[in-house]
């Protein structure tokens, strides 16, 4: 995937990070929750009574927002750089990361790193790191 770095705002950045901030401020004051996006779907996947609504709420937010916005605006160009094999194992490895490490960058990025979780500062921490590296391998060591 390719940032259009045309259209690229940091206008724009700037306020989708301030809202996502709010959003999970909100989130653990009002429902007592982290809004850790591994976490609440996969609270779907072993659901507890009284435990779905809400989870369903949320999921179905993340997917009810784009379209929404598809509305109002043209969708923006996208292209992936990978294939469907790729992008499947690519899933499974971000989901055992997220269970391995007990949650997913969302949640230590985000909520945790705001609550000065030492847990979360190490996770991102690592989470950055990793991510570092693997860009340096693939774009100058393996290429």
């Amino acid at each position: 995937m390719r940032i259009d770095w045309i259209a690229f705002s940091p206008w724009s950045a700037a306020f989708g990070g301030a809202l996502l901030g709010v959003a999970a401020v909100l989130f653990a004051l009002l429902a007592g929750r982290i809004a850790g996006v591994s976490g609440i779907v996969g609270g779907l996947l072993r659901p507890a009574r009284g435990d779905v609504a809400w989870r369903v709420a949320f999921a179905g937010g993340l997917v009810a927002a784009p379209l929404a916005y598809s509305l109002l605006a043209p969708p923006a160009a996208m292209r992936v750089d990978a294939s469907i094999p790729m992008l499947l194992l690519a899933g499974a490895l971000v989901g055992f990361g997220s269970r391995l490490g007990s949650g997913c960058t969302s949640g230590h990025g985000v909520c945790g790193i705001s609550r000065l979780s030492p847990r979360s500062l190490a996770a991102t921490a690592i989470f950055m790191a990793t991510g570092f590296l693997a860009t340096f391998l693939v774009r100058h060591v393996l290429s």
